[in-house]
């Protein structure tokens, strides 16, 4: 079966739960909340303009709102964390042929059992400077391939004017202006997805296959109206900054269109489409910028293989490092406790090696629905990738399907769960993806503030 026959199968399955889980909606949904908020539990006050909060209140925030609802009476500092903790209990499989390398076979798997993996932090600092003007800071203080304190970005945010003019004030009820070394707005799954220490927005446990996630070194121009959003952005497309052999890089362009409206108490629509372009690069990242790495870990790697040093098993990375031209379209449609979130993507380039593009093709859709006043949920997620490797003459294909669910115990401590499948096909039988496969489970502890 195809993956768009796949991806049309879960959609059917998640409308109908919808209908089903209905009635359990309409009894909440006159008394909704924060998710895990409690009287023995309160919320932080807001206290930073334009701003996503670290905790459940981040759900199903994409970017940074323009509407503000935060007065300005001078400067503020924030300090925030993330804390992700999780136990695997997965096993994985082969069929490669044995490839035999100074007496030991490079295609026999690394033995893996049930326990706790490395535990991922992140640290926050936010600053109001002026009125709607604040910076932005993340640091990773432990991932699974950076074990050591890392500057994941620093920007500025700038939704209005620093000085007292009327046209600029103006022109800022609609623009806003990202500068600095920031996490790329490339679609809309990396507003989902699980970012080192915080994975709270993350419904399951994995990220997309092919992870589009990079932070470089540029500006992003957003004009907003009403439920109409448009951005283009340019960087220097690579995930650091350098002034070195200027004539083996170019720079990347990146824009997104998008329509996200509350089209009543019950529905919320949202519909985006991005594009990521870059002719010239030495090493660019969209798809390998992830220095948090697989939640996955140590899955289809052979007995020589280390644990960060191997940091993106379960990922799919296509290798287009030297030319990329990706594009991607993104439905998110939430009904009452219902979600539905979309990823139809796809990604053109090559290496610095080749001559010729190769083609990658990734689809994606997941549904949750959330009870117990959002406190609850349950959620599933279909995800396939299908294309080209260097040094390979066919495509490969790679399927994941994830079920699961998750409590929020608070608005800044929750738990989840799933029931995780993977599969690789087609790869040659002398590579140790031939016929790989892994599967179990994988349980996740979160604090996020």
């Amino acid at each position: 079966m195809t993956g768009r026959c796949h991806v049309a199968r879960l959609l059917m399955i998640a409308v109908v739960a919808a209908g089903l889980f209905a009635p359990l909606a309409r009894a909440q949904e006159t008394q909704q909340r924060v998710p895990g908020e409690t009287e023995r539990a309160k919320l932080a006050p807001i206290v930073m303009q334009n701003y996503r909060p670290h905790d459940s209140r981040g759900l199903n925030m994409f970017e940074t709102p323009k509407v503000d609802n935060v007065a300005y009476d001078g400067f503020k500092m924030n300090w925030g964390a993330s804390f992700t903790q999780e136990f695997q209990a997965l096993h994985h499989s082969n069929t490669a042929q044995p490839v035999i390398v100074g007496g030991v076979n490079t295609n026999q798997l690394l033995s893996i059992g049930a326990g706790f993996d490395n535990a991922q932090a992140n640290m926050y600092l936010d600053a109001q400077l002026a009125k709607n003007i604040r910076v932005e800071m993340t640091t990773y203080l432990s991932t699974r391939h950076h074990n050591d304190t890392w500057v994941k970005d620093g920007f500025l945010l700038i939704d209005g004017s620093p000085w007292e003019n009327a046209m600029l004030d103006n022109i800022m009820k609609y623009t806003t202006l990202k500068v600095g070394h920031f996490e790329v707005n490339y679609g809309d799954a990396h507003f989902r997805s699980s970012d080192a220490g915080n994975t709270m927005f993350n419904p399951l446990i994995g990220n997309l296959i092919m992870n589009a996630f990079t932070t470089e070194v540029g500006g992003e121009a957003y004009l907003r109206k009403g439920p109409w959003m448009g951005m283009f952005g340019a960087t220097g497309g690579e995930i650091r900054g350098t002034v070195r052999t200027p004539d083996k890089r170019a720079p990347t362009y990146l824009g997104k269109v998008g329509f996200d409206s509350q089209l009543n108490p019950d529905l919320r629509l949202r519909l985006t489409g991005s594009i990521y372009t870059t002719t010239k690069s030495i090493n660019n990242t969209l798809y390998s910028g992830s220095r948090a790495g697989s939640p996955y870990f140590d899955v289809l790697v052979n007995t020589t293989a280390t644990t960060d040093g191997s940091a993106w098993t379960g990922d799919v990375q296509p290798g287009l490092s030297s030319k990329v031209q990706a594009m991607v379209f993104n439905p998110f449609l939430k009904w009452r406790g219902f979600e539905l979130f979309g990823n139809v993507e796809q990604a053109k380039g090559r290496t610095a090696a080749e001559t010729s593009d190769r083609t990658w093709n990734q689809y994606a859709a997941e549904g949750l629905y959330r009870f117990a006043w959002d406190d609850l949920y349950v959620a599933a997620r279909y995800n396939t990738v299908k294309g080209r490797l260097a040094g390979l003459t066919n495509d490969v294909t790679v399927d994941r399907t994830e079920i699961g669910g998750g409590w929020f115990l608070t608005s800044t401590i929750m738990m989840k769960t799933e029931y995780v499948r993977q599969e690789y096909k087609d790869y040659p039988l002398t590579n140790i993806l031939h016929g790989g496969k892994f599967e179990g489970m994988m349980v996740s502890g979160v604090v996020s503030f």
